[in-house]
């Protein structure tokens, strides 16, 4: 058993091949745009998960089962997290009508913000932490009134405010051309210079990006005080998610108690944190600023059988209900629809940039 202890160069070495791996997957879809089959996606999707099975193990070599252990219940609750921005991520590709060929490429970028924010977060989060032990109590409150939201509003309510706001102000400002032109930014449109409706889509992935970032950030660090294995489950848990999105395909419009699960994870992780808050606690305010001891100390490997335990129960029940049934067959006729809208001319995005 390693000791408790990870060194610069391992932490060094780990970002290294990790950066590496996303910039190869990066160039690969630049250079090769295209709808992936079902084998290539799972193919890809079966390499990162076990790529991060892998890293868990070594951890565990490295620096004994906590550390293993915490890395695991993270990368799985980042993970979760990252599939229900597959939702909103499906919600933005039909309502700006993206071409599938092109989608490989707006959910790298979508990606590769999410990577830059989170890891902006992580940082703040990891010093405010080190600083400021009442920020645990923050943490807990804001995760539990997001598990509440989860729970109660939709994704697409939440994808339709975000576009309202500041995406609708930015659209009426930029001169835009009703349709793509490949995967273009920019395009002429009668002589004159406009940008494509990649652009709205790109800012829309932006703004969904940080939405999501404020929320899984201080659920991993009620799993982990760790910064490396923070940002390590997060790279793991972002990495095959666009080949996830085509994988995935209609079985995501069945996943109906995906959120529901994804609240009870954050409620628990919530509690949790208030939990640690209260066993650290320096507040004057509360228990005379003395530590209280009482309250039950919840253990990683808990942590994570809760984690596994709810994921695995939301899923079968979304899967053999007769909710989940009718939402694929439902979705299934909308796709239908919309094929044969297309093969009647119906075509690129409609958006109003009066």
């Amino acid at each position: 058993m390693g000791s408790q202890h990870l060194s610069t160069e391992f932490e060094l070495i780990s970002f290294a091949v990790l950066g590496a791996i996303l910039l190869f997957d990066l160039l690969y879809v630049v250079k090769r745009p295209h709808e992936p089959s079902m084998k290539e996606a799972g193919l890809w999707v079966s390499f990162y998960v076990a790529l991060a099975l892998a890293f868990a193990g070594i951890l565990f070599w490295q620096a004994g089962p906590e550390f293993g252990q915490q890395f695991v219940a993270g990368w799985v609750t980042e993970y979760s997290l990252s599939v229900d921005n597959l939702f909103v991520f499906i919600i933005i590709m039909a309502r700006f009508s993206v071409p599938r060929r092109y989608q490989q490429e707006v959910l790298m970028f979508g990606i590769i913000i999410a990577l830059v924010l989170r890891g902006i977060f992580i940082l703040l989060g990891a010093a405010v932490i080190e600083n400021f032990s009442w920020v645990f109590y923050l943490f807990g409150a804001f995760l539990l009134w997001t598990a509440w939201k989860q729970a109660t509003d939709s994704g697409e309510d939440e994808e339709e405010g975000a576009e309202n706001g500041l995406i609708a102000k930015l659209t009426r400002r930029l001169p835009m051309s009703q349709d793509f032109d490949g995967n273009k930014l920019r395009t002429t449109v009668n002589g004159r210079r406009v940008f494509t409706p990649m652009v709205v889509v790109f800012i829309t992935i932006g703004m969904t990006d940080l939405l999501f970032a404020v929320d899984s950030i201080p659920a991993i660090f009620g799993l982990t005080q760790s910064a490396f294995i923070v940002f390590t489950a997060n790279i793991f848990a972002l990495m095959g998610l666009r080949q996830l999105y085509f994988l995935l395909g209609g079985l995501m419009d069945r996943l109906v108690y995906l959120k529901h699960g994804l609240s009870v994870i954050l409620a628990f992780i919530g509690i949790k944190l208030v939990f640690h808050a209260m066993h650290v606690n320096e507040l004057p305010f509360i228990n005379g600023g003395h530590h209280i001891e009482w309250v039950p100390d919840i253990s990683t490997t808990t942590s994570l059988a809760v984690i596994v335990g709810t994921l695995v129960v939301a899923t079968a029940l979304s899967l053999l209900s007769p909710a989940g049934k009718k939402a694929a067959m439902d979705a299934r006729l909308a796709r239908d629809i919309e094929i044969a809208e297309h093969a009647n001319g119906g075509g690129g995005a409609e958006i109003d940039s009066k």
